[in-house]
């Protein structure tokens, strides 16, 4: 079943990006969408993990909430950038990994690298080194809200 809903959404992913509405293109993308399932089956690379279905609700909302932040994270950058005498105060700083599994972890630590103003210097084991732009930026983090929002596929076994 996870090969089907994998092969869908990759040709799903392809139609939506390609355009193409031609018979003999979507054929090509059907037949490309097979060859990369049966790959993917026979490589024995879609697992749990590679993509957890059971999740997709509750990661489409962190998608939601990751964008919003994001958004929020640009506009603080510029305002720091264009505003004169400096507001950015550099931070290092570490933060638990309190996220079950390493798939939670890894996404934990990619969403601080994406939003502007902060980066994820390393993930080792239970923590996260983290560098901010400001104290503020570090202060929000270390709230636990981003951490709290990310799901965890133990919450659904």
């Amino acid at each position: 079943m996870r090969i089907i809903i994998a092969a869908s959404l990759i040709f799903l992913f392809w139609f939506v990006l390609s355009g193409h509405t031609e018979l003999l293109m979507i054929l090509l993308g059907i037949a490309s969408t097979l060859l990369t399932a049966f790959l993917s089956r026979r490589m024995n690379v879609i697992d749990h993990e590679s993509y957890p279905f059971h999740l997709g609700l509750r990661l489409l909302r962190y998608y939601v909430f990751l964008g919003k932040e994001i958004l929020i994270a640009n506009i603080d950058v510029v305002k720091r950038i264009i505003k004169p005498g400096s507001t950015i105060s550099p931070q290092v700083f570490e933060l638990p990994a309190t996220q079950k599994t390493d798939l939670s972890k890894v996404i934990y630590a990619n969403s601080i690298t994406l939003t502007p103003g902060t980066v994820t210097l390393a993930l080792e084991g239970e923590k996260v080194i983290v560098h901010a732009l400001s104290k503020e930026g570090a202060m929000d983090l270390q709230t636990g809200r981003m951490a709290g929002k990310v799901p965890d596929p133990e919450e659904f076994h």
